[in-house]
Parts: C-alpha cells; sequence; structure tokens
C-alpha cells in the first residue's frame, strides 16, 4: 500500500472520539421516515463534518421526505465509488427524549444506532480520511438519503442515477452479529389489495349482498399458494381489514401483502401472477385493485463476488475477518446491485436487535471497519 492510503488509514486509527461524538449527535436526533425536518438536520450534521474539512455537498431537495445528499472527495479521472447511507429511522418522532443515546462499556445504544447511524458515520470519516489521502485513482461519492425504512420511494431515482455511474456501490447498513457483511439480500414488496363489493342486511336481503370479505379471502388462499421455498419465494398477507358490522354484508376489504424473492428473474413473474388473481371476480358484484406501497430488488450474490473478496483481503491485512451472509431483509443495493452494478453491503459498524429499543452498536469495530471501507474503496480500481 503506498504512502497515501496509508495515511488515511493512520488518520482513522485515532479517530475514535471524534466518531462517537458525531454518532452521539446523531442518534439523538429523531429522524424518523416522515419526519422530514429531523431527516434534514441529521444530513445538516453530517454536512457541518464534512464541509468542515472542505468536502462539498450537492443538495437535492424533496417534498416530504428527507433531501437527498451527494458529498464528493474528487479524483483522477473514470467512475467513482458510490457509498450509500439512509438518514431515517424507524423511531416515532420523540423517541430520543425518553431514550437518546447511551452507552455500557463498548456497546451503544439508541435509536437507529446500528440501522443505520453508525453506518452513516463511517461514511463520513471515510471521506475525511480519503481527503488526507492524496490524489485519489477515482472519485469517491456518497449519497446520503432519507426514507429507506418505509421503501425509499424519494430515493430511488437518486440511488440509480449515480449507481448507473459508479465501478461499485458499498452500502454501510449494519454488519452483521456475526461479524460477517452482507453479500446478498431478498427482494421484497407490499403490496396493498382492495375489494369493494355490496353490502346488504345479513338477516332480511342476505343474498343481495356481495361479502368483500369473502372474496379477500378467496384471494389470500390464491395468494399464500404462490409461496414456493425451494425457489426463495414467499408471499404472506399479514394485516387485513373491512366490513361495517357483524350484521351487514361486508362492502369493503383491504389487505396487506409481503412479498419476498431472491432472483429479480422471478418479480415479473410473480407480479403478472399476483395480478391474475386480484383481476379474478371471486364473487358476483365484487372487484379489487392492486395498489404498490413499497418494493425493493433482490441483491444477488453474484454481484458482490468481486467485491467480497477484495473486502475480505483488506479486512486480513487489518487484522479481522469476515465472511459474506444471506439476509431476507432488502436494502437500497438491491436497487443498485439490480443494474448490474457491483455491489456490497452490510459494511457499517456491527450491530444488532434493530427497529427494537435493544438496538446497539458494538463500538470497538468503528475504526476497524472505517479502514477497511476506505482500504476497499481504494482497491476497487486495481486489476480492473
Amino acid at each position: 500500500m503506498n504512502t497515501g492510503p496509508q495515511q488515511a488509514l493512520d488518520w482513522l486509527a485515532d479517530q475514535r472520539p471524534a466518531m462517537e461524538a458525531l454518532l452521539q449527535r446523531i442518534v439523538d436526533t429523531d429522524s424518523n421516515s416522515y419526519d422530514k425536518a429531523g431527516v434534514d438536520a441529521v444530513g445538516a450534521l453530517l454536512a457541518a463534518e464534512l464541509e468542515a474539512d472542505g468536502i462539498l455537498l450537492q443538495r437535492m431537495p424533496v417534498d416530504g421526505f428527507g433531501d437527498v445528499m451527494l458529498a464528493e472527495v474528487p479524483g483522477a479521472s473514470g467512475k467513482p465509488v458510490l457509498l450509500l447511507g439512509h438518514r431515517d429511522t424507524v423511531f416515532p418522532k420523540g423517541t430520543t427524549t425518553t431514550r437518546g443515546y447511551s452507552r455500557d462499556a463498548d456497546l451503544a445504544y439508541g435509536p437507529g444506532v446500528a440501522d443505520m447511524k453508525g453506518g452513516l458515520v463511517l461514511n463520513c470519516f471515510a471521506l475525511k480520511a480519503l481527503k488526507r489521502a492524496g490524489q485519489l485513482p477515482y472519485p469517491v461519492q456518497v449519497l446520503y438519503t432519507g426514507d429507506e425504512e418505509i421503501g425509499s420511494g424519494s430515493a430511488r431515482t437518486h440511488i440509480e442515477k449515480a449507481a448507473r455511474g459508479a465501478r461499485a456501490v458499498l452500502n454501510t447498513e449494519p454488519g452483521r452479529a456475526s461479524g460477517n457483511v452482507v453479500s446478498a439480500r431478498k427482494g421484497g414488496a407490499t403490496l396493498i389489495i382492495e375489494v369493494s363489493g355490496r353490502a346488504a342486511h345479513a338477516g332480511v336481503n342476505h343474498a343481495d349482498g356481495a361479502s368483500a370479505i369473502e372474496a379477500l379471502a378467496r384471494k389470500i388462499v390464491k395468494l399464500h399458494a404462490l409461496t414456493d421455498y425451494p425457489a426463495g419465494i414467499t408471499t404472506n398477507v399479514g394485516l387485513i381489514s373491512g366490513g361495517t358490522s357483524s350484521n351487514t354484508v361486508a362492502p369493503s376489504a383491504c389487505a396487506r401483502l409481503d412479498v419476498r424473492f431472491i432472483e429479480l428473474k422471478h418479480w415479473d413473474q410473480i407480479l403478472s401472477a399476483i395480478l391474475a388473481i386480484v383481476a379474478e371476480e371471486e364473487l358476483i358484484g365484487t372487484s379489487a385493485i392492486l395498489k404498490e406501497a413499497t418494493t425493493f430488488l433482490p441483491m444477488e450474490a453474484h454481484h458482490s463476488e468481486r467485491l467480497l473478496r477484495i473486502y475480505q483481503q483488506q479486512a486480513l491485512a487489518l487484522g479481522f475477518s469476515v465472511e459474506g451472509e444471506f439476509t431476507g431483509g432488502c436494502a437500497d443495493s438491491g436497487f443498485t446491485a439490480s443494474l448490474g452494478i457491483p455491489t456490497l453491503c452490510g459494511l457499517g459498524p456491527v450491530g444488532g436487535k434493530v427497529h427494537t429499543d435493544r438496538e446497539y452498536l458494538e463500538l470497538d469495530t468503528l475504526v476497524p471497519r472505517a479502514q477497511a471501507l476506505v482500504a476497499t474503496i481504494l482497491a476497487v480500481g486495481e486489476g480492473s
């Protein structure tokens, strides 16, 4: 490794106090996906940290959700390496007033501390370290988004636009509790099925009604039959509602369907089958429509193979080892991998119990994971 990269790694070696200080500030800033002001406040903290080192950011305004921010450390030429990070959490506004940042020895706690505010800190300090590495062989960018926890509806176009121009994408979602990184993810969608029927009095004129609940029940049986465990496809109606009273034939019903799949090619097939089931008239006088709430595409393992090898080599040189791990959870890395861009995920600090009040982050992993991230960024272009 030449002098410039080593300078970046050496600088990071002393940054744990500064990294934890930034982590505490952003964890103590509420940033639920629907709290635009809070998500933007986290962005302002990150921007101040980067701009203090002369790293410029481009802000892309978003209505209703956190703005998208793109930061860059320039390089010699060619396609950039792109880092991803989402600033939103699942925790309601006001959570930090009763449960803010805390630590117990080398474990940190707080809303979003692992998912993924620890990763935001890593991205920030990776750029700060690279700024000190001299002339880079190519630019390095960070795209900070604001609504990943609810499907990245406002961010997806920005993610895909940035990824199309990138040589590789590295996503600092939390490292697994095992210490591993994420080499593959399922895709997933939440779909809403709305059924309309015809109301009638259940005792006086039952035959005049058309039960939306019965029609929905029939569809649910067919939807669940699409589950194919060997192919990695699951369908699950997890929420249902409908009707007006027990003595009224239900005029309406609604369900939320969760779909998971491993391969991108399966998505069109599954969606076509779901559309056919929804369109089918189960009972005369009923009809249904399908609405898409959120969709994440899968991160297939073959898109991460080379990057995983590079990361493993750099980690070993720094004194720790990792494996690639598959997860059924979804993330923005699926969008970039599905474009055919080499993508690796779960590169953030190690953490666990995310989305709960016991969410934690291992502070001892802040520096080594940041160093491994920087070393991987600088090794991506070798031999490509």
